[in-house]
């Protein structure tokens, strides 16, 4: 279940070990107006500029909406009570999230003490018991507060250094706690479905190795082979890859036993995450032989359409790896054939997670182009390095036509590349009406939540309440959930406009409208977006009344 580690050492920008240390309310409480540097950059960029016209629109703000936006502003002194505003938010949903990189760091050594683990004292990595010379059990850290402050930040970003390797040592957690995560993929979701629903969300795409070592060894078994359409074959031959959903299949079933039961589900004493609509995402390694890549995207994708748990697919690891850039538009090719293939399967892929001295600059020229363009992908994540590709402003525009969401985790980004405030493309994506979702990729590791990325964006970038809450309606609407949208068109263009179904029904109330009922009643992502604006009433109506 690991995410993804670094395989080498580079060079690259001095990283932060948190956004908290960026002072959140500075921005807000200096009445902040939207970061200048991102345009001023895109406006520089040669033979590009800006759309005619600037997008997202101003939209009708209701008397609710304005009310509550008074609210936050007059917290800007208030610390505290902005926390819990952002807290009590609701945010949809979060899309980009690893589930090994999502648990916090106080529970993985939790369950490597459970599970009688040993450390290896020099490099602080989770190991395989007996505990033999160089070694010392997980469990002392229950006794030993140095040892145990030691791996929480060999594990995670806690007091990560100023102008330390934020990218390598964040992906070098994930080898060291590895030995952890692979065993209870039930347990981890447990602790992170109960985390997200205390956020105040309602749904969550989370990313795992669906039968990794079966995949590993089919991969070797069958080898490599150029013609796509051949090795796809190869691998359905004899029933080979059927045999893999059905053990992926099994493994689901097992960690979802596990949930329940660690969650009390269905019993009175049933926690949060019970409520929670969780989907998997299928992952596979880009650092790994071409056979394996295509075993494990051929994997997540017929599995996507034979169980309703799974929905999409994503290529994870260092996107510098030396692997990843040799083998990145290969990578592509084999996503766009298998997506003939198996056309219900989802597609999102980590692109442009990269940055000037990170790679050399012609591997900054096309990796989210050729994402959208070859691969055909329904989401990129991080999008970081947009402005830095040949011809960026035809992959924004195409990503704004086809409703092509960015996954934007702020922390990561600036933890990993450094990359933070103007310099950060979300202004640009905006401008240009690309989708945005606000995630928190690996939020154990980064010791962020996902308000904390919603209060950050408010802080850095000038956000009223109103926009806001069109983001978190966002990472509904663009969610691989199946079934018709609440909104009409392209939202996030034109606007958050209900379905003429449901058109004066009010959110909270009981749904009087038979049209508006078949809707919600037959629709999985309706049903949750009706939900979020019921939630949004309530919100409102609480932060309405204390500004009277």
């Amino acid at each position: 279940m690991q995410r993804r580690s670094s395989a080498r050492r580079r060079v690259v920008p001095a990283a932060v070990g948190s956004l908290v240390a960026l002072s959140l309310l500075s921005a807000v409480s200096a009445g902040a107006q939207p970061a200048a540097g991102a345009q001023q950059a895109a406006e520089a960029q040669p033979g590009g500029g800006l759309p005619s016209r600037a997008v997202p629109q101003s939209r009708p703000v209701t008397v609710a909406e304005a009310r509550t936006d008074a609210y936050l502003r007059s917290l800007r002194s208030r610390p505290a009570s902005l926390r819990g505003f952002f807290v009590n938010l609701p945010k949809g949903g979060d899309l980009h999230n690893h589930l090994s990189g999502a648990v916090s760091t106080e529970y993985l050594i939790e369950l490597a003490a459970e599970d009688g683990l040993c450390v290896e004292t020099a490099t602080l990595t989770a190991v395989a018991p007996p505990c033999g010379p160089g070694t010392r059990p997980a469990a002392d850290a229950r006794r030993d507060h140095a040892f145990h402050d030691a791996l929480v930040r060999a594990w995670s970003m806690q007091d990560f250094p100023p102008g330390g390797n934020g990218h390598d040592h964040f992906f070098d957690t994930f080898g060291k706690f590895g030995e952890v995560t692979w065993r209870h993929r039930g347990k981890l979701l447990a602790q992170v479905a109960d985390h997200v629903a205390g956020q105040n969300q309602f749904y969550l795409e989370t990313m795992v190795s669906p039968a990794s070592d079966g995949a590993r060894q089919l991969a070797a078994e069958v080898g490599w082979d150029a013609d796509l359409a051949a090795l796809h074959r190869k691998l359905v031959a004899g029933g080979k890859l059927d045999g893999l959903v059905a053990a992926a299949r099994k493994e689901a079933d097992d960690g979802d036993a596990e949930f329940r039961a660690t969650e009390h589900c269905g019993t009175g004493r049933a926690r949060p995450g019970c409520r929670l609509t969780v989907r998997w995402i299928s992952q596979a390694s880009r650092g790994s032989a071409p056979e394996r890549v295509f075993t494990q995207l051929a994997l997540g994708m017929r599995l996507a359409e034979r169980d309703p748990r799974f929905v999409a697919v994503n290529l994870v690891q260092p996107e510098d790896g030396n692997v990843a850039l040799r083998d990145y538009s290969l990578q592509m090719r084999m996503v766009r054939y298998l997506r003939g293939a198996y056309p219900r399967a989802h597609v999102t892929l980590h692109a442009g997670e990269l940055w000037t001295g990170l790679v050399k600059p012609q591997d900054l020229e096309f990796h989210i182009k050729e994402a959208v363009d070859v691969a055909r992908t329904q989401r990129v994540g991080h999008g970081v390095d947009l402005v830095h590709e040949d011809g960026w402003q035809r992959t924004a525009r195409t990503m704004a036509a086809r409703q092509v969401a960015v996954e934007v985790p702020f922390s990561s980004n600036a933890q990993i590349l450094g990359v933070k405030g103007a310099e950060h493309p979300f202004t640009t994506y905006r401008r240009y009406g690309v989708p945005i979702v606000l995630a928190t990729d690996d939020p154990g590791v980064s010791r962020i939540d996902i308000s904390h990325e919603y209060q950050y964006a408010a802080a850095t970038y000038g956000l009223s309440y109103p926009e806001l809450k069109d983001l978190a309606r966002a990472s509904l609407q663009y969610a691989f959930l199946p079934g018709a949208s609440l909104w009409q068109g392209n939202p996030t263009t034109g606007g958050y406009r209900v379905v003429p179904a449901c058109r004066g029904e009010r959110p909270g109330l009981p749904v009087r409208s038979a049209a508006c009922q078949r809707l919600l009643y037959g629709s999985p992502r309706a049903e949750l977006e009706w939900r979020q604006e019921a939630a949004f009433a309530a919100f409102e109506r609480t932060h309405a009344r204390t500004t009277r």
